[in-house]
Order: structure tokens, then C-alpha cells, then sequence
């Protein structure tokens, strides 16, 4: 791939992830510290951003920028845009990468789905047991109609704006799969698919590449909670992709989650805009956005729409500018 940043936030000594993530050649790694960090975090071949390294890089960001937060990632964006990166590469200290982790090419002919299908369930691509991704709407996870049937796929030519790895062992899931099943799985591997405009599917922060046409689509909303913020972003980010002639596709398994402690039912509760709202951020963002504009310039019409339905605030849409800001002066 084209010279790429791969970018962790973490407040955990290196883990086994980012010593294997920090060895691979071809890849910077960038990790964003924060204020529950070890004081001498430090890994062979990383670059890691303490919160004073954060504060001295001079980005608008930093004033609004919420400490101890998953958002804390988007510094770490910031200095990779600065640094040339082409592609971001978005995961995480507790996603392990396989050998031979990589991602398909950004243009090129793909196994795609019909158009205008509206949420589909992608995980079933990958795998037979009944499971759904985290921000999946849940009147549908019974609904066969969703579920991509193979024959339905074409070979098609597409721009690629991001890609969704997946992950095995623990996949992201809702904290409802958790608590009910929580079978480990481990994906099918298969060709990736590409969702054309109109079909989409939450998708997540966890292995995923993101080319530098669409940076301004990796802002992390900070004053939702904690397990909205990827979803939101990834629910945003498919109607601007599509306005500007780009698609996401999914690919196999390529990271196996060794996944941080966590209290589902706490989750459950984080996930709630999640079960609630993922109907009413797309047609706000559909209403908001228009192909004459510019990217950044989309998310910031569908931001304030959405603070217009009140699933963002005001503090919200202030941060966001100060994001747009910053990317508009590293992407001249």
C-alpha cells in the first residue's frame, strides 16, 4: 500500500499486539497516550505521543479534546496526516494481527452487492452462526432479507474509501450477542465484498484502512458514549462516501482480538443510541450532504443535522471544527 500510519490509542503498557504491529516493515506506528498511560510507555519502532507530546503538537484539537477517552486516537491521526501518510490504519492494543496482515488494494474489481439494499448484515458473509455486527439494527437481525446471498454478488470495479478488516476470536459485537451466546467464532476466509451506494453496515474502528481522500471522516465523536463513537463515525462516514464516489468493502479476518476486560451490561448501556438511532443518522446525513461539496464540508452539514435530532450536541459540532480545522491545514 501507499506509504501507510497504523494508529492505537492505549492506556496499557505495549502490549502483544503493538510489539507485533510495531515490527511490521512497511507500516509507522503511532500510538496515542493519555492521561492513565504508563509514565514510561516505550516500544521498539513506535512513535508514541504522551498527552504532553499531545498538548506541544500545536493542533486546534488538543483545546477540546476530552482526556481519558477513546477520541484521544484522533491526535494520533493528526500526526500521521502531518507525517504523509496516504492510508490510516485504525485498530487497536488488544487486536493481534495475523501473519501476513495487509490489506486489498483501494482500487480494483470486487465481489459487490446490489445497490439500494439498505442495512445489510456482512457478518453472515463470513460465517453460518447467527451473529451481527455492534450497531446492526436490532429489528433486523431476524430478517433473512438483509443477509447478502452469494448469487446476489458481482464482479465489479470500485475506489475503495475504507476497508473493514474483521476480527476472529472475539469479533465486535453488541453487548445483546454477549450476553445471550458469546460463542467464539472464527470467519470463514473468503474474497472481500464491496457494498454499493445505498447498502450499508455498521462498521468499526478496530482493523480498518482509510485513504487520505477521507481523513476528515476519521473524527471520533467525543461527547457520545463510549460505544457509539465508531459506530456513529462508520454510519456518518457510508452517505458521504457514496456522495463522493467511493465504496467500503469487508474483508476476512486478518487480526484475532485477545479483547481488554469488559462489563457487558455496562456495555449494553454505552450501546444504547446504538439500538436506537441508526435509522435516523443516515437519513439526517442523507438530508444534510450534497456531492457539489467537499468532503469535510459533508461532515460538517451532517453533524449539525444531527444535532438538529439531538443524537450530537453543541460541544460536539465545536470539536468537530476544530478536527476540520486541523485536517484543512495538514491537507493543503
Amino acid at each position: 500500500m501507499a506509504q501507510s500510519s497504523i494508529v492505537i490509542t492505549s492506556i496499557f503498557a505495549p502490549t502483544e499486539a503493538v510489539a507485533k504491529f510495531a515490527k511490521l516493515p512497511d507500516y509507522q506506528l503511532v500510538v496515542a497516550g493519555d492521561k492513565k498511560s504508563p509514565a514510561d510507555w516505550s516500544e521498539p519502532n513506535v512513535t508514541y505521543l504522551s498527552v504532553a507530546d499531545q498538548e506541544a503538537a500545536g493542533f486546534r484539537l488538543s483545546a477540546k479534546l476530552p482526556f481519558n477517552h477513546y477520541g484521544r486516537k484522533m491526535m494520533g491521526y493528526l500526526h500521521a496526516i502531518k507525517g504523509g501518510a496516504q492510508v490510516i490504519i485504525d485498530t487497536d492494543d488488544d487486536n493481534i494481527p495475523y501473519e501476513g496482515w495487509e490489506f486489498p488494494a483501494t482500487e480494483g474489481t470486487f465481489a459487490t452487492s446490489p445497490a439500494g439494499k439498505g442495512f445489510v448484515n456482512i457478518y453472515k458473509n463470513f460465517t453460518s452462526h447467527h451473529i451481527w455486527p455492534r450497531g446492526y439494527p436490532l429489528d433486523l437481525i431476524l430478517n433473512k432479507d438483509h443477509n447478502l446471498k452469494e448469487e446476489e454478488l458481482t464482479q465489479e470495479t470500485a475506489k475503495i474509501g475504507i476497508w473493514q478488516g474483521l476480527a476472529d476470536s472475539d469479533p465486535d459485537v453488541d453487548a445483546i450477542y454477549r450476553l445471550i451466546d458469546n460463542t467464539e467464532i472464527f470467519f470463514d476466509k473468503r474474497a472481500p465484498i464491496v457494498l454499493a451506494e445505498g447498502t450499508l453496515c455498521p462498521f468499526n474502528s478496530q482493523n480498518t484502512a482509510v485513504r487520505s481522500e477521507l481523513f476528515a471522516l476519521l473524527y471520533l465523536p467525543a461527547y457520545v458514549t463510549f460505544r457509539f463513537t465508531d459506530i456513529l463515525r462508520g454510519l456518518v462516514a457510508q452517505p458521504i462516501m457514496w456522495a463522493h464516489g467511493y465504496r467500503l468493502g469487508f474483508t476476512e479476518a486478518t487480526v484475532i482480538q485477545v479483547r481488554n476486560p469488559h462489563d457487558y451490561v455496562k456495555d449494553f448501556e454505552s450501546e444504547i443510541p446504538c439500538y436506537l438511532h441508526p435509522n435516523r443518522v443516515i437519513a439526517a446525513v442523507q438530508r444534510a450532504i450534497s456531492p457539489a461539496n467537499t468532503v469535510g464540508e459533508n461532515l460538517r452539514l451532517a453533524y449539525a443535522e444531527l444535532a438538529k435530532e439531538n443524537i450530537v450536541t453543541a460541544q460536539e459540532i465545536e470539536l468537530l471544527d476544530l478536527w476540520l480545522a486541523d485536517v484543512a491545514a495538514l491537507t493543503k
